[in-house]
C-alpha cells in the first residue's frame, strides 16, 4: 500500500495522530476540537507556562470551553508538550503560528521558518503538513516546502504532502466558532487537496476547496483587506461628518436601508487585532515582486495608521473646550482590548492613543476586566 494510501485511511478513520504547532488563539481550540472529535492530538508550543496549564486542564483562551479542554485532557486525547521531536508521532502537522511585521513594516517569517524546519527534521514518511498562519500568497509553496523537504530529504507528492487552510477565528464572537465556520482548503496537487479536505471534514461543518494554495492564501487576505479598505474608508466620513455637523451614526443606519449593493461598516479609533492591520503589509510585500502597485491598499492602511493620532487631537480638542491642557491632565480610558468583550490587545488603538496622549503629558488611567494587569500603561 503507498504511503499516500496509507495516510488517507488513518485520517479517515480517525486514525492519524494530529500534531498543531503553537497553541494559541488558533492553535488550541484547533487542537480541542479534533481531540473532540475522536483524533489523538498532540500539542506543541515553545512557552512552557502554556503547556503546563494545558496538561493540568486549565483554559487560557475564552473561545474554548474549559469543560471540554478539562475532558479532552483528562481522557489522554490531547496532550501538550515542549518537546518538538515529538513530531515524529504524527501523521498529520498543522502549524498555526504568530506572523508578525518586523519593526520595517516587513513580513516576520521566522515563526513558519522555525515551525518548518523542526518538521523537516523530524517528520517521517506519510505525513500531511496544513499551514493555517496568516500570510502572503505562494508562501506554503516557495517558502515552506522548499524547507520542508531540505531539512527531511523527503520529496513532496511521494512522502509528504502540504496544504494552506488560513484560520477564521473572530476571538469573542459566540455564534461563529471554529467548528461551524465554513473551511477554506487549497492542497498542493490532487492527492494533498483530497487528504486535507478530508482531514477537515472530518471536524468542521463546511468545506471549501480551492485550486492551490496560494488561492487559499489570498482567499485569507482578500478577507481582512475587505475589512480594512471599508472601516477605513467610514472612519475618514466619521471625521469628514464631524466637520460638517453630520451625525456618523444616522447616515450609516439609514443606507443600511438599502437593500442591495451596502454593507455597513461603523467608525472607530482604529482597527486591531492580529489580522486586519498587518495583512495589507503581507499583500504589499509580494505585490512588489510582481511590480504591482496597490494604491488603495496603501491609502487604507495610511488612514488606520493616522486614526490614533487624530484621535489624540480630538482628546485634545475637547480639553481646551474646558479650557485645559493635555498635559498634566487625568484621562481615563474603558476598554483597552481591540474590539469589546475580550482579553486580547493585539494591535488595540487603545494602546496606541494612550501612547499618543502620554507623550503629551497626560497622566493615564484605564478601566477593562477582560484585560485587568496587562497593558504596561497601568
Amino acid at each position: 500500500m503507498s504511503s499516500y494510501q496509507t495516510l488517507f485511511d488513518q485520517i479517515s478513520a480517525s486514525r492519524a495522530r494530529i500534531g498543531i504547532l503553537g497553541l494559541g488563539y488558533v492553535g488550541l481550540p484547533l487542537a480541542v476540537l479534533f481531540a473532540r472529535k475522536g483524533y489523538s492530538v498532540l500539542g506543541l508550543d515553545k512557552n512552557e507556562k502554556k503547556v503546563q496549564t494545558i496538561m493540568a486542564g486549565e483554559n487560557y483562551i475564552s473561545d474554548v470551553s474549559s469543560a471540554d479542554l478539562s475532558a479532552v485532557v483528562k481522557s489522554g486525547a490531547l496532550t501538550a508538550s515542549i518537546d518538538f521531536t515529538r513530531i515524529a508521532e504524527c501523521q498529520v502537522l498543522i502549524i498555526c503560528v504568530p506572523t508578525p511585521l518586523d519593526r520595517f513594516k516587513k513580513p516576520d517569517m521566522s515563526f513558519i521558518e522555525a515551525a518548518s524546519s523542526a518538521i523537516g527534521k523530524s517528520m517521517k514518511p506519510g505525513t500531511l503538513v496544513s499551514l493555517e498562519s496568516t500570510t502572503y500568497p505562494t508562501t506554503t509553496e516557495e517558502f515552506m516546502l522548499p524547507i520542508l523537504e531540505r531539512e527531511s530529504g523527503l520529496k513532496h507528492g511521494e512522502d509528504f504532502w502540504v496544504c494552506f487552510s488560513p484560520e477564521r477565528v473572530d476571538p469573542g464572537n459566540r455564534e461563529f466558532r471554529t467548528e461551524n465556520i465554513p473551511k477554506v482548503v487549497g492542497g498542493l496537487g490532487e492527492q494533498a487537496q483530497q487528504l486535507a479536505q478530508t482531514l477537515y471534514g472530518k471536524a468542521i461543518d463546511q468545506i471549501c476547496v480551492v485550486s492551490s494554495p496560494r488561492a487559499a492564501e489570498m482567499v485569507k487576505i482578500l478577507e481582512n483587506t475587505y475589512r480594512l479598505v471599508n472601516i477605513s474608508l467610514v472612519n475618514e466620513m466619521a471625521l469628514l461628518c464631524g466637520k460638517m455637523g453630520i451625525n456618523i451614526w444616522e447616515v450609516i443606519e439609514a443606507a443600511k436601508t438599502k437593500p442591495y449593493g451596502f454593507q455597513a461598516f461603523y467608525p472607530g479609533p482604529g482597527i486591531g487585532g492580529h489580522c486586519i492591520p498587518l495583512d495589507p503589509f503581507y499583500l504589499e510585500h509580494i505585490a512588489r515582486n510582481f511590480n504591482f502597485d496597490l494604491a488603495m491598499i496603501h491609502t487604507a492602511g495610511h488612514i488606520d495608521n493616522m486614526m490614533p493620532h487624530r484621535m489624540m487631537i480630538k482628546i485634545n480638542t475637547a480639553l481646551n473646550r474646558q479650557k485645559k491642557s493635555l498635559n498634566g491632565s487625568k484621562i481615563l480610558f474603558l476598554g483597552v482590548a481591540y474590539k469589546p468583550d475580550i482579553d486580547d490587545e493585539r494591535e488595540s488603538p487603545a494602546l496606541k492613543i494612550i501612547d499618543e496622549v502620554v507623550k503629551k503629558g497626560a497622566v493615564v488611567l484605564y478601566h477593562d476586566p477582560n484585560n485587568a494587569n496587562k497593558t504596561k500603561h497601568d
